[in-house]
């Protein structure tokens, strides 16, 4: 029940055509420097890699780092012998009390003499100093000669207490770590210790088969005492694994039957799924991994399997309950999640939230146009998934099936995943997210699909470095209803670091309506209504595609769909393209500019493509910004393809019930009889989470190809448009984001140099547009 499904969707790369390039630019229209509001980015801080990184505390297994009592058995096992009591301590003392010595001797310095340490002068920094230090140490853990120079200056301290400072700042952190992996290493050490006394107790204590009494020693060899304790061991671990299983399928497991074979051994005859860790053949159909060395290995599987049961556990019933767990704000409008509530009701299925974090939840309930199976088996393919919500996934994979579910079913489907996740703006870097993704039948047209995270417990084994954000128990509950319609209601909690994001996006994204749940719903409602509608075989009346083959309505889709995704890709700068990004000076600080090379792609003009993309607040809302940018009859006051006039739809395929979710084609009138008239195609679409205006100027003769039903992947085109969303400030004054973003091909041969020129024409071209865009809504203040 996708796009791919009705428009028989090919893997098509998106480009451009040359109309754009060709166009005279005047330079003296370009805006002067502040045309567009200067921006107020943040320095991103660098998230130190957190220390709960083992696979033990990922599944929130407690354990004192810091308690007295630990640090006396680390000295007592002698696990500590390498760090050293003494210097642990005088580091813990430096970092609280000063820069150290003031005779200029570091710390590590003083511990390598062998004479004994004389008594040390400190200086003691003012919690003022201490909080500044600490705040550059989290941005920069090793600063330069400047950076120390400029910082004593700031905090009347001198260069060398500052260089001492940050030594011992690293030192202290780097014992903490150390102390961590020696605690894993101890409980891992005590693990193996309690396993071979309990081997050796066995040993000391051999049951005959035959009576059950105690066996004479002799009577058996010693490689038979070893099988019998392996089988017991393994009849423990498949005891476990049914219990597992039971909760995983949802219904009990059969009891264990154990036959005696002829040698007398005891084989195991039952039949469990290798899914749950038992290398046993597994009724369930289990795929191969889809990335090399991405393979999980069974502690890994019965890790994942406990997570997903716990993150499904946790959806349902933040899915399912009200207050005191969700509460509304003042004026009555969305849920906000109780942080207090919800720590007293469950503790954190991947570890405490890293320093520097802030939780964003979100839950929205709709009523979406797809039966409960459908969507279910959009959701767990990856391309379905994808193309369900265009401008929200940049890119998405599936790592590893784990589970395919069983039946033929989902039920039970457990698969690891990877996705890039968007807001259509420069300002908003792309979240990237590996996680589980599980689904579970929970009645007769009821299901629950399930993400969580996997960072924690993935980072030890492939080295990843830890995320800028946190995907926790997150996804959907679906249930049937009536006409083919489902019942969804969608949670979203994320952790992540604020200060990635603008201070222009910040209050939409903490809102929880950049990444949040209303926005995953209402772009669900919108793209299953616009299936039904191109799947129904009666045409809209609206339509004003009388002409146009029911082949041709499909290529224009087909083609729309790939103009947008390319217009995205050049936003946020995803994986379909590779872009690379540009710094100049002749280019506002606040646009953001990109640049790649295209090379006998079909659909894609060869060449030295360009794109900018610039986001501005405006104060006007959102739906009248909207209005205004895909009226045709407007276009002349911002566009300058329109050649200063009203531009004519030739053509209007309806999207939704919204007049405002088509595809169109647009023609611009010739402005004498030299000119001929030019072609744009143009995509809208609009619902409660935001809006989109994406438009390409088209070759003529390939559009009347693609309106008689012709191929539409070898149709040239370079996107460009607007994306619209609330301010997310919520103080009664209406106003909206605005990114603008252009592609233009500035130079047909990819083998080319670009050029200043080129840079400043883009920069100007989008600095106008923006600035006639504030003239014409009369907002230039």
């Amino acid at each position: 029940m996708n796009f791919g499904d009705f428009l028989d969707n090919n893997s098509c790369s998106g480009g451009g055509a040359r109309i754009v390039a060709d166009i005279p630019y005047n330079s003296n229209n370009s805006m002067p420097a502040g045309a567009i509001a200067p921006p107020r980015f943040l320095a991103q801080s660098l998230s130190s890699k957190p220390m709960f990184n083992s696979p033990g505390l990922s599944l929130a297994l407690q354990t004192g780092m810091e308690g007295q009592g630990e640090m006396a058995r680390m000295v007592e096992n002698n696990e500590l012998s390498n760090v050293g009591g003494r210097r642990s301590r005088d580091e813990e003392h430096d970092s609280r009390s000063g820069s150290g010595d003031m005779d200029g001797a570091s710390g590590d310095d003083q511990d390598a003499a062998d004479k004994p340490p004389r008594k040390k002068r400190y200086h003691r920094h003012t919690p003022q100093q201490i909080q500044e230090l600490e705040s550059l140490f989290k941005e920069c853990p090793h600063p330069d000669e400047k950076q120390r120079l400029e910082l004593s200056k700031r905090l009347c301290l001198e260069t060398r207490q500052v260089k001492f400072w940050f030594q011992n700042r690293r030192t202290q952190m780097k014992t903490q770590l150390e102390r961590h992996e020696n605690s894993i290493l101890r409980q891992e050490n005590d693990k193996l210790r309690a396993e071979n006394m309990s081997i050796r107790e066995a040993m000391r204590n051999p049951i005959c088969t035959n009576c059950g009494g105690p066996a004479v020693i002799g009577e058996i060899s010693l490689e038979e005492q070893h099988i019998r304790i392996e089988n017991a061991r393994l009849k423990d671990e498949l005891d476990r694994v049914c219990t597992l299983a039971g909760k995983f399928l949802g219904r009990p497991t059969p009891s264990l039957e154990l036959g005696v074979g002829g040698n007398g051994f005891t084989p195991l005859n039952t039949v469990i799924p290798s899914d749950f860790g038992v290398g046993i053949a597994s009724p369930l159909p289990v795929a191969t991994p889809k990335a090399a060395g991405m393979s999980v290995n069974p502690m890994e599987r019965s890790m994942y399997l406990e997570l997903a049961l716990t993150a499904m556990d946790e959806l349902v019933k933040m899915a399912q309950s009200d207050e005191p767990l969700w509460i509304r704000g003042l004026d009555g409008g969305r849920e906000m999640l109780n942080q207090e509530e919800y720590l007293r009701g469950s503790s954190p299925c991947i570890g405490m939230k890293p320093n520097g974090f802030v939780t964003e939840a979100s839950r929205e309930t709709g009523m979406v146009i797809i039966n409960s199976l459908a969507l279910v088996e959009t959701l767990m393919d990856s391309n379905k998934w994808a193309e369900m919500f265009p401008c929200l996934i940049a890119r998405t994979s599936t790592t590893e099936v784990i589970s395919s579910g069983m039946g033929g079913t989902r039920n039970g489907a457990l698969q690891l995943m990877n996705a890039a996740i968007q807001v259509l703006s420069p300002l908003v870097p792309v979240r990237e997210v590996n996680f589980l993704r599980f689904c579970k039948q929970h009645a007769e047209g009821v299901w629950a699909v399930v993400d969580v995270s996997v960072d924690t417990i993935r980072e030890a084994h492939v080295g990843a470095a830890f995320p800028s954000s946190r995907r926790l128990p997150s996804g959907c509950l679906v249930q049937d209803m009536p006409n083919g319609y489902s019942k969804v209601t969608w949670v979203e909690h994320i952790e992540y670091d604020e200060s990635v994001v603008h201070q222009l996006y910040r209050p939409l994204v903490s809102s929880g309506m950049g990444f949040g749940a209303q926005r995953w719903v209402a772009t669900l409602q919108r793209q299953c209504e616009c299936l039904a509608i191109l799947m129904s075989s009666t045409v809209p009346a609206r339509d004003h595609s009388a002409a146009i083959t029911a082949g041709g309505r499909r290529s224009m889709l087909k083609l729309a769909q790939r103009m947008t995704n390319n217009f995205c890709a050049g936003v946020c700068a995803s994986s379909v393209h590779k872009w690379n990004k540009l710094r100049t000076e002749n280019v506002d600080e606040d646009v953001q500019v990109m640049t790649r090379k295209s090379i006998d792609d079909p659909g894609e003009p060869p060449g030295i493509v360009l794109s900018a993309a610039t986001s501005v607040w405006l104060p006007v809302s959102p739906q009248r910004l909207f209005d205004f940018l895909r009226d045709e009859r407007l276009r002349s006051e911002w566009d300058i393809l329109s050649n200063g006039g009203p531009m004519q739809e030739m053509a209007h395929i309806a999207k939704g019930q919204d007049h405002g979710n088509c595809v169109s084609l647009l023609r611009a009138s010739a402005v004498n009889s030299n000119q001929s008239s030019m072609l744009i195609l143009q995509e809208t679409c609009i619902d409660s989470a935001g809006s989109l205006v994406v438009y390409a100027p088209v070759d003529i003769p390939a559009m009347h190809v693609v309106m008689n039903g012709g191929d539409s992947a070898y149709v040239a085109l370079l996107p460009s448009g607007f994306a619209i969303v609330p301010d997310g400030n919520g103080s009664g004054e209406e106003g909206s984001l605005l990114t603008v973003a252009f592609q233009i091909l500035v130079n047909s041969l990819p083998t080319a140099k670009l050029t200043v020129e080129s840079v400043e024409t883009v920069n100007n071209l989008i600095s106008c547009t923006v600035q006639k865009i504030k003239a014409a809504l009369q907002c230039e203040s």
